[in-house]
């Protein structure tokens, strides 16, 4: 995420990330994977094929290389050696949604972080590695009014932590880089980025969320030395940084 104030801003990742709840219960059932079996059933794909090509294609299908969730699933099924009838793709698609939206659902005390920034007169931009299911219902989520400017990989067609996403960003805000706190968890070498486009950098540790670890694609290696555990201690952190 990215919020930017009177003379700052920041970037949130870490919104869209599971419950505690869920995070306990990610032990004993992974959603991502619950959803992809349910989603394979419904278009008749082999389970362990359809998980083999999802997980494959993930690089692929955030930049947008297979088109919406409809058109990917239908890709996907393809390289399965399956071709799913319209009423299937109709039924998978709504349950691919619904799967994603479990996984993104906020962590307790997010939304009051964002509203309490956005009080204080930040304003918040997210920058998200994507697929198509989170930008095609952006729109819908409680996320997407408390944010001035969301970017997405999908959508664009290119990802963290390459520049062009930052700078976007930073333009829709209509702030510098050198004003902008980047937060986020460390996934898609993201604050490498952020360092790289003239951000301030801020890690979430995610320390009490150990199931979140495995939803982190290509963590990133770079340290910042601003950190904290949970989303509720960056009211402090930014007050004292100001």
């Amino acid at each position: 995420m990215e919020v930017a104030g009177p003379s700052t801003s920041a970037h949130f990742q870490l919104t869209l990330r599971r419950s505690r709840r869920s995070a306990r219960r990610s032990h004993r059932i992974d959603p991502v994977r619950e959803t992809f079996a349910a989603t394979a059933a419904l278009m008749g794909v082999p389970v362990k094929d359809f998980w083999l090509a999802m997980s494959r294609s993930f690089p692929g299908r955030i930049v947008g290389v297979h088109g919406g969730t409809r058109a990917t699933l239908q890709a996907m099924a393809g390289q399965c050696g399956v071709e799913p009838t319209a009423g299937q793709l109709d039924r998978a698609v709504v349950v691919q949604h619904e799967g994603a939206a479990r996984v993104r659902r906020a962590r307790p005390g997010v939304f009051e972080v964002l509203d309490e920034l956005r009080g204080r007169g930040f304003l918040l931009g997210l920058i998200s590695d994507c697929s198509s299911e989170l930008y095609e219902s952006w729109d819908e989520t409680a996320y997407a009014a408390r944010f001035d400017a969301a970017v997405f990989s999908w959508r664009e067609g290119y990802r963290k932590p390459g520049p062009r996403l930052y700078a976007r960003v930073t333009r829709q805000l209509g702030v510098a880089p050198r004003d902008c706190w980047y937060v986020g968890d460390g996934g898609s070498r993201e604050h490498s980025g952020a360092l790289v486009a003239g951000m301030r950098p801020i890690l979430i540790t995610n320390a009490g969320y150990p199931g979140a670890a495995q939803h982190r694609h290509d963590p990133d290696t770079f340290q910042p030395h601003l950190f904290v555990d949970d989303p509720r201690q960056l009211l402090d952190l930014l007050k004292d940084q100001s």
